[in-house]
């Protein structure tokens, strides 16, 4: 992946880190909200991924929007904006139109809270989270419509179906966009529930680890069925997996159990078609040393901890099929960047090789002169991690024309809304999951260690 600067490298940096990005369902977009340095509004920011190198464009409306703004970039680059107004939340539609930005509004949801959901796997269709006293509504937001007509009649936003209990999360099961699984709290318990959009918003239980535990899934990849969940179920919080559709227990492995560390998974690597144990899983790793890269596969065992490129927007970002990780990230002198790793450092089984060490001219290949990033600040001082080398490809000359490429391949990012840290973040064919059984945990004291 390329670096591509959208404004003269030698200008001032006029624009202060926001919150982390939110990549779409393909990998094609993202969006975050930016922020002026000097006037300290803040503004919807879009970022094209799938080129030969990456480019924002800002999407500034007629006033500032608030710090909460909810944004959720779409397959067809237009960009879902939820604003909070009094006891409603309204919806709207962005869009470049040339120097300025288009807008059509979706309507308005009369609730003082709406959370909305990663975009279903098909890209355009979109979701969100309205929690009431006693139950959750789910909502669909946008229908996929590709009109601009802002006076046209539309259909949503439309109550798909009302959960009991209050629910958070969000995580998608299936490539059809019919599974929704949410973290259901009922009774001061949690636990994780299936709601089929196809049976009008039938609900049935995924995790029930033990009756007293609180168990949350995190990040669950649809080829692979592999599952990572969160569970209190051994008396305190523990990381573990299991696999969508299995009767086998969860595993809670101890290398994913870090002294004074706290990890979160935001993307999984896909097309790794009934191999749970060979997916790799990205974790953004949080202790008092900083912030740092871990990478994870069921089959080896070990957390690779790596350091992450200057600038990273932690706890965003991407694989491809071949296993290479792709991280944006901002710098004063890049401000819209992705750095990549390549598949040998994150030991990915690839078709033309085997894993292997990292030597020291990794990641040059015959592509255009690169510049290889620094880890940076956000690598953890005299913390132990591994060497990388993260590769990014010298800026767009001024004037270059930027090409359109098809986006890398869909990688599945993690949608839980209650990160462990202050920080907010046309598929391949595959084969049909099973339909979702509940996960049980085998007996405590004889846990698996992977």
């Amino acid at each position: 992946m390329t670096a591509c600067v959208t404004e003269d490298a030698a200008a001032p940096d006029t624009r202060q880190h926001g919150a982390a990005l939110t990549i779409a369902a393909d990998g094609s977009y993202a969006a975050r909200l930016a922020r002026h340095a000097s006037t300290g509004s803040w503004y919807p920011e879009r970022w094209t991924l799938a080129g030969p190198e990456p480019y924002a464009v800002p999407l500034p409306g007629h006033q500032p929007e608030e710090a909460d703004t909810g944004l959720l970039p779409l397959t067809d680059g237009r960009v879902l904006i939820r604003r909070r107004a009094a006891d409603r939340c309204t919806l709207g539609l962005l869009y470049p139109t040339g120097p300025g930005t288009g807008e059509l509004p979706l309507g308005a949801v009369e609730a003082a809270e709406l959370t909305l959901l990663p975009a279903a796997p098909c890209g355009s269709r979109a979701y969100a989270l309205a929690p009431g006293e006693h139950s959750t509504v789910l909502w669909l937001v946008h229908d996929g419509r590709q009109s601009t007509v802002p006076n046209r009649a539309r259909s949503v936003p439309a109550c798909v179906a009302e959960i009991e209990g209050r629910c958070t999360g969000g995580v998608w099961l299936d490539r059809t966009g019919r599974l929704l699984a949410l973290d259901q709290e009922l009774a001061g318990r949690t636990k994780t529930v299936v709601v089929d959009l196809e049976r009008g918003g039938e609900v049935s239980p995924l995790l029930q680890i033990t009756e007293e535990s609180n168990d949350r899934l995190l990040l669950a990849d649809p080829d692979s069925g592999l599952l990572v969940l969160r569970s209190d179920a051994a008396g305190h919080d523990r990381l573990g997996w299991g696999v969508l559709g299995s009767a086998l227990p969860v595993r809670f492995p101890e290398c994913l159990r870090l002294p004074d560390a706290a990890l979160r998974p935001f993307a999984a690597q896909s097309g790794q078609a009934l191999a749970p144990e060979s997916s790799a899983v990205a974790f953004r790793v949080d202790a008092a040393a900083g912030t740092w890269l871990g990478v994870w596969r069921p089959a080896e065992r070990r957390l690779r901890q790596l350091p992450p490129p200057r600038g990273w927007l932690a706890g965003t970002g991407l694989w491809t099929r071949d296993g290479e990780l792709r991280l944006p990230f901002e710098t004063p002198a890049v401000p819209c960047g992705v750095a990549r790793l390549p598949a040998q450092a994150t030991g990915a089984q690839t078709r033309d090789a085997a894993p292997l060490v990292l030597p020291a001219d990794a990641g040059r290949r015959a592509d255009p002169p690169a510049a290889l990033c620094s880890p940076g600040d956000l690598s953890p001082a005299g913390f132990p991690v591994r060497a990388a080398r993260w590769v990014r490809i010298a800026s767009t000359p001024p004037g270059m024309t930027v090409r359109t490429q098809p986006p890398p391949a869909p990688s599945t990012s993690s949608s839980q809304t209650e990160p462990v840290t202050q920080e907010p973040f046309g598929t391949a064919a595959h084969p049909s999951p099973c339909r979702p059984v509940p996960l049980q945990q085998a007996p405590l004291a004889v846990r698996e260690t992977r």
